[in-house]
């Protein structure tokens, strides 16, 4: 194996031209059909509140075109790898390079070089973009899509435990004491474990301690009757730390802010392995931009002619939809403690570069 990966500035020009053209002509199709399937479930339901039109349509595709646009990026790199590379074989230009002397590393060194830049960029769109729109998207929905809030440190469908009882909120807006709640429920146990009581209100605020419910309407489970409380407090055990760190959206929260979330949980002996999976995730899934030009190579190579062409492009393709399966499943387990962190964000692409470099070099070194 030859260890100069860029013998020629030209080639790798061409080749780098050729398959960031062929990956931006993919992202653009996949986000548009995409965009439009996403469309035809969502428009209904966000011009059915009073008020909104065509610009709150546009201001949803504009808040869900980041979101797919980090999601299919990997997928676009790997359908670009093998319309690449299968168009460079039939045209003998795969056999034209390794007559020149350049090993099958060598022909990829271009395509992996461009995959690890989209990588780069794909982290920076990540955290300064796509979670930001994010959050904006979760918060717009909690409020069934009906004015945006303004508020920092938005966050919906909340649910907090105070024994063993459950305050749940719509939505959740600002921070410290200006702490406000929007379409909270209360539920309060007996010493059975029994619902004996049910609260619902428009917007609870920070009492200190618990929080005030205003025009609530209150339901006795027991009685099956229903009454008005002008005020009423609740959850006096829930402080306003435990407010924020129950809060906590790891897909909301860029690389550092997710860090310093951790920080926190930890310090208070909070469980932390699923934010620590998707914080290690952060890096990992931009990354697998990078494994999709060798996933896909076995298409580069073998004649043409042959007729393995069709089959060296299917089984690049599933070695590339096998990972993101994988990576997805790893992520699972370490969301819920099966793997721990580090390895449910790493493993699936340190096992399958390990695939694709053993498939490659036995195949064509």
């Amino acid at each position: 194996m030859q260890l100069d990966f860029f013998p020629s500035r030209t080639l790798t020009l061409y080749l780098a031209k050729m398959f960031i053209g062929r990956i931006i002509a993919m992202l653009a199709v996949l986000v548009l059909v995409l965009m439009a399937l996403d469309l035809l479930g969502s428009s209904g339901k966000i011009l059915a509140v009073e008020g909104n039109g065509q610009s709150e349509l546009v201001t949803y595709v504009s808040l869900r075109v980041p979101q797919l646009i980090a999601r299919f990026l990997p997928y676009s790199v790997l359908l670009a790898t093998l319309i690449s590379l299968v168009t460079l074989n039939q045209n003998s230009e795969v056999i034209a390079m390794k007559a020149a002397g350049l090993s099958a590393h060598q022909v990829l060194a271009p395509l992996l070089l461009t995959a690890l830049v989209v990588s780069v960029l794909s982290f920076a769109f990540n955290e300064t973009v796509v979670t930001r729109a994010t959050a904006t998207l979760k918060a717009w929905e909690g409020a069934e899509y009906g004015p945006i809030p303004r508020e920092s440190n938005v966050k919906t469908n909340v649910y907090l435990t105070d024994g063993a009882n459950i305050l749940a909120a719509q939505q959740l807006t600002g921070s410290g004491e200006e702490i406000r709640m929007t379409g909270v429920t209360w539920y309060q146990r007996n010493d059975a474990g029994v619902l004996s009581h049910q609260i619902r209100a428009a917007s609870a605020t920070f009492a200190n301690p618990g929080w005030m419910l205003s025009n609530a309407e209150r339901f006795d489970v027991a009685a099956a009757d229903a009454a008005t409380v002008d005020q009423i407090v609740v959850g006096k055990g829930l402080s306003i730390a435990q407010i924020e760190l129950h809060s906590v959206d790891a897909d909301s929260q860029n690389f550092f802010e997710l860090s310093r979330s951790i920080d926190a949980y930890e310090a208070v002996g909070r469980r932390t392995s699923e934010l620590r999976a998707k914080w290690w995730h952060k890096l990992s899934g931009p990354l697998s931009a990078f494994l999709m030009p060798l996933l896909g190579s076995i298409a580069a190579f073998g004649l043409a002619r042959s007729g393995q062409l069709f089959l060296r492009a299917i089984i690049g393709m599933a070695l590339g939809f096998a990972y993101f399966v994988v990576d997805n499943a790893a992520l699972a387990m370490g969301s819920f403690g099966g793997y721990p962190p580090f390895l449910a964000a790493w493993a699936p692409f340190f096992l399958f570069a390990l695939i694709g470099e053993t498939v490659l070099i036995r195949t064509e070194e």
